[in-house]
């Protein structure tokens, strides 16, 4: 297979998230892509089939399993293939729903990707299950921010959000990755987003992931949207609202995630960034 290798939401190889990308996964069984996921060894693998009406068919694996959705991998697929076949709009079928995604040339030669989440959901978290959370994480709810209350919030794969009140707390993490992994695993979360609330506008976030075989996701797409339904959901923002994430820094991996949150409670949540080729 032709097997791409692209770090997404970052114009430095040395940035941003890795992720692989087949754009024709045509005739690869499902147990192929799972064992070339696990063997590429990033956070996410995307497989792509293409559709007789132009749309394309996509697959998520992590080195563990197999995700709905994935935000850095589809901005990495979005740009694999206007390198190849030029810039414009593509609808991605994923197994969350339907995502469109439009590429366009940046001014210093980038291509730069915009996808359109599925409509995001936010429900209240289980006092239990925050509580076996916190623990997990080695947290206590004085690191917590009060103007951000826990959620678990979705926009193609589910995310609890939990918003430290210090930068300080946020680049501690030290947590117990069996306890967490079960617990996700429980829960059918794909990642935590743990974020601070810099400025009305700035977050720093960073995302544990060990159901995927993961200690941390230095970019994470699915949970930046996940975060913009949420924080529209509970009034958070004055909308409509662009967003700016910045994740990976903690890692060595700085990456930048541009979140646009639109008015329309129904509408999704747009999600941009650049990708480049791994040498």
């Amino acid at each position: 297979m032709d097997l791409l290798r692209y770090v997404a939401f970052s114009t430095d190889p040395l940035g941003g998230n890795p992720a692989g990308v087949v754009l024709d996964a045509t005739g690869i069984d499902e147990p192929t892509m799972a064992a070339t996921a696990a063997e590429v060894g990033y956070s996410e693998t995307a497989f792509v089939v293409p559709r007789q009406d132009g749309a394309l068919d996509i697959r998520y694996f992590s080195p563990q399993t197999e995700v709905p959705f994935c935000g850095h991998a589809t901005i990495a697929t979005a740009v694999a293939h206007a390198r190849r076949h030029g810039v414009g709009r593509l609808l991605l079928h994923t197994r969350a729903g339907q995502v469109p995604v439009t590429t366009a040339a940046g001014p210093d030669g980038s291509v730069v990707a915009t996808l359109v989440s599925v409509a995001p959901r936010t429900e209240v978290l289980a006092e239990a299950d925050l509580e076996e959370l916190l623990a997990a994480l080695r947290w206590s709810a004085a690191d917590l921010d009060p103007a951000l209350p826990p959620r678990a919030a979705y926009a193609g794969a589910w995310h609890p959000v939990i918003a430290a009140a210090s930068r300080e707390r946020l680049s501690d993490l030290d947590y117990d990755m069996l306890a967490l992994g079960d617990l996700m695993a429980r829960r059918d979360w794909a990642t935590v987003a743990l974020v601070h609330r810099e400025s009305e506008s700035v977050f720093h976030a960073r995302n544990p992931f060990p159901p995927g075989g993961v200690v941390e996701d230095p970019a994470t797409g699915a949970a930046a949207a996940a975060l913009g339904g949420y924080l529209r959901a509970l009034g958070l923002v004055a909308t409509p609202a662009l967003l700016t994430v910045h994740q990976g820094v903690d890692m060595g991996r700085p990456s930048l995630i541009r979140v646009g949150v639109p008015a329309d409670p129904a509408a999704g949540i747009e999600v941009t960034g650049t990708a480049v080729p791994i040498a």
